[in-house]
């Protein structure tokens, strides 16, 4: 079966596109070697992922041509528990410490920009 279409199956993507752009990105990797998006996988391949910032190691257990629920959808893989635990610790840095950037949005309002004003002592 395809990579892609087997990301696509098993939910980690939306669309078979994004699942060809992530791959062709370099942000998922088969058994620790970069792969195609028509890479053919068997149950037992090892994934890894990268998805939004988060990580993601998990071990091929079955193929589905379909996408189902989700709940189909996670019996198609099994993934570690270092990664979970990798990933929960990151999930928790983030809501503690937010990056800076993530919280401007655009240009300054004009409320915004007399805040820098008042700031700068002009």
């Amino acid at each position: 079966m395809r990579l892609d279409k087997w990301l696509w199956a098993a939910r980690f993507y939306k669309t078979r596109t994004q699942a060809q752009a992530a791959i062709d990105g370099g942000h998922v990797k088969l058994n620790g070697e970069r792969a195609k998006p028509a890479k053919e996988i068997r149950p037992g391949d090892r994934l890894e992922l990268a998805i939004g910032g988060l990580g993601w190691s998990v071990e091929v257990r079955a193929l589905s041509e379909r996408r189902g629920p989700a709940s189909a959808a996670q019996r198609l893989y099994e993934e570690s528990e270092a990664s979970r635990a990798a990933r929960a610790a990151r999930i928790e840095t983030n809501n503690l410490m937010r990056e800076p950037e993530a919280a401007r949005r655009g240009r300054p309002a004009k409320k915004d920009r007399r805040q820098l004003n008042r700031l700068r002592g002009w």
